[in-house]
């Protein structure tokens, strides 16, 4: 495997290697050890798994806080999304700040998004199915969100605001100064 640094020091891509033949191929995907060496030492507890029927898609932004607030993996089984980290750590140097990187199931690149950071996705293509597990157990009253396309974030999440489909509760995210304090990090 190899751990890609990003411009957010503690968000990295990671990319794994691919074995090919006539019959297809095989890659490991996660491995603690490797991981662990890279600096990402954490335990993952649940797998999601989502599927977005068309283009444009918006899912996120969103986080934990508390116990259960996540370390996430994630990578595209089909499809392609443009997925964006957004650090919400308010004593960071790097607070505010964004990566956006493109993941797809031709690229097989993996985003890790630690705690301390608020996550989202747009989809490039039809059908696009996400992957992506998660070091502390989906908590509703836990759950927190930010508008996804705050101008103060600066995300070109290549989609316009009228044909971005999201759901009714991403919608209504605060902007990041107007975040609670006690919803960041």
């Amino acid at each position: 495997m190899e751990f890609v640094p990003t411009a957010l020091p503690d968000v990295k891509i990671i990319v794994p290697k691919k074995f090919g033949d006539q019959r297809g191929f095989f890659s490991e995907v996660f491995r603690k050890d490797a991981f662990a060496a890279a600096g990402i030492d954490c335990e993952f507890v649940q797998d999601n798994h989502s599927l977005s029927a068309a283009p444009g898609v918006v899912r996120g932004l969103h986080w934990q806080v508390g116990a259960a607030a996540q370390h996430k993996l994630v990578r595209v089984l089909h499809g392609a999304i443009l997925d964006v980290a957004v650090d919400i750590r308010r004593n960071s140097p790097t607070f505010g700040r964004h990566v956006a990187v493109e993941l797809s199931a031709d690229n097989w690149r993996q985003l890790f998004v630690p705690i301390g950071f608020a996550h989202g996705f747009v989809t490039r293509t039809p059908d696009t199915e996400v992957v992506y597990k998660v070091s502390a157990y989906y908590s509703p009253p836990d759950e927190r969100g930010l508008c996804w396309n705050d101008p103060a974030l600066g995300v070109n999440w290549g989609v316009r605001e009228t044909e971005a489909t999201l759901s009714d509760r991403d919608r209504k995210h605060p902007l990041l100064a107007d975040v609670p304090k006690d919803w960041l990090f």
